[in-house]
This record gives C-alpha cells, sequence and structure tokens, in this order.
C-alpha cells in the first residue's frame, strides 16, 4: 500500500523505512514502493519540515533553517509557497556542523559534495529544498522509489493516498515505527563509545555510517 509522509528536512531514518517498506528487492525483479509527500497541506512550525536531528560530538542536536514569514506570520502558508530565508548564513552553519559531525565517518566523502552542493544552490522555496534532499537521499540509499506529491489535501487518517504517517513522524512525539517494522537495531556511529547508539535520527547518519549496505539495514536483509 502506497505511504503518504510529509516533506521533512533531512528526515529521520524511520522516514525512509516507511519508503522502503514496501519496496521488493530480489535478483530477478526490483517492485519501488510507492510513497506519496504532501504537497497541498499549510506549514506546520517546530516540525521535521524545517528541522533535523543529528549525531554531534556532544550528543544529538539539532539544526533547523529560518523561513521567510508573510506579514509577519507564518501560519497559513501553503507549504509549497514558503520560501527559505537566506539572509542569514545558516547553510554554512549546517555544513559546518555536519561535516564537524561525520568527517571520520567512513563514507562522508562519497557523499559530502554532491549533498552539500544542493544546500549550496540554495533552492527558493522549502519544499523544493526538501525535494531534492529527499531524492538524493533515495538515490544514495538504493532504495526503488515512485515518488509522488498529493493533488489535494486530505484530512488525518484518510486512505486517500494510503497509510497516512503526516503526523506520526514529529520531533516532541515518540513513534513506533522502527519497531513495528522490526528495525530496533544499532549499527556504528561515530559517537556511541561516548553517549551510546541513538536510534531514528536524520538518514544522514545512517548513510555516513553505512554507505550502500544503508539499503540492506533498511530493508533488514
Amino acid at each position: 500500500m502506497p505511504v503518504l509522509l510529509n516533506t521533512a528536512y533531512f528526515p529521520p531514518i524511520g522516514y525512509f523505512a516507511l519508503m522502503a517498506r514496501d519496496f521488493t528487492l530480489s535478483p530477478d525483479r526490483v517492485i519501488p514502493s510507492i510513497v506519496y509527500i504532501e504537497a497541498c497541506e499549510n506549514y506546520q512550525k517546530q516540525s521535521y519540515r524545517n528541522r533535523c536531528r543529528y549525531y554531534a560530538g556532544n550528543g544529538a542536536q539539532t539544526l533547523s533553517f529560518p523561513i521567510v514569514h508573510v506579514d509577519g506570520t507564518h501560519n497559513n502558508i501553503p507549504v509549497r509557497e514558503v520560501k527559505v530565508d537566506y539572509t542569514m548564513d545558516w547553510v554554512t552553519r549546517h555544513e559546518r556542523a555536519i561535516e564537524s559531525a561525520y568527517r571520520t565517518s567512513a563514507y562522508f566523502d562519497y557523499y559530502a559534495d554532491e549533498l552539500f552542493a544542493i544546500l549550496d544552490s540554495r533552492p527558493e522555496t522549502l519544499f523544493d529544498l526538501n525535494l531534492q534532499i529527499i531524492g538524493f537521499f533515495i538515490r544514495k540509499t538504493g532504495l526503488a522509489v515512485d515518488l509522488r506529491l498529493t493533488e489535494d489535501f486530505s484530512p488525518c487518517g484518510s486512505s486517500e493516498y494510503g497509510d497516512d504517517f503526516r503526523e506520526k513522524i514529529h520531533p516532541k512525539r515518540q513513534d513506533t515505527i522502527l519497531h513495528d517494522l522490526d528495525l530496533e537495531k544499532p549499527y556504528f556511529q561515530v559517537f556511541s563509545g561516548k553517549y551510546g547508539f541513538i536510534r531514528n535520527l536524520s538518514i544522514m547518519d545512517l548513510l555516513f555510517n553505512e554507505g550502500p549496505d544503508s539499503i540492506l539495514w533498511l530493508k533488514n536483509i
């Protein structure tokens, strides 16, 4: 069944685990999963739409970026119309933070330049920035995903676009996605010797540490 997700910035691993759920990987065929990104909602603050969690030298940390407020507010702005605020150089700050956290990981050098090129291109809208980042991680993890955008807004819990996970993945709420998919298992993390394994961080944590094997982790192979 298709999966419906909100847009997200450097989404958590559970987000991509849902993308991988119905993706069939076998020697003789590949059947992509069908994933819808909610494109018809209004922007919501304090969500993964403009923030992510990663593993830094002092534990789990958050990165977020500012948006352009219209008439002093961000309320009731269609998510595809939300513009990214580049008046402060948050791009450089994010890149430096990511490099500091992951430069000693096994695969950082393989992916960093292409990933940072997306940030450096400074897409005008939040939706376009996130879509480019999501596409990057789909390609680099090796997932086969038929990625689609919603054409209208459906109420939460609706099955119009498949299994609705829009409000289940949120930085202020715990979810059971990894547990339900039998993916509560560790992988190598750079600073795990100091703070232990931290679950469900941004997908970049998995990719930088596991590289091409990320798909095996997501598919529990």
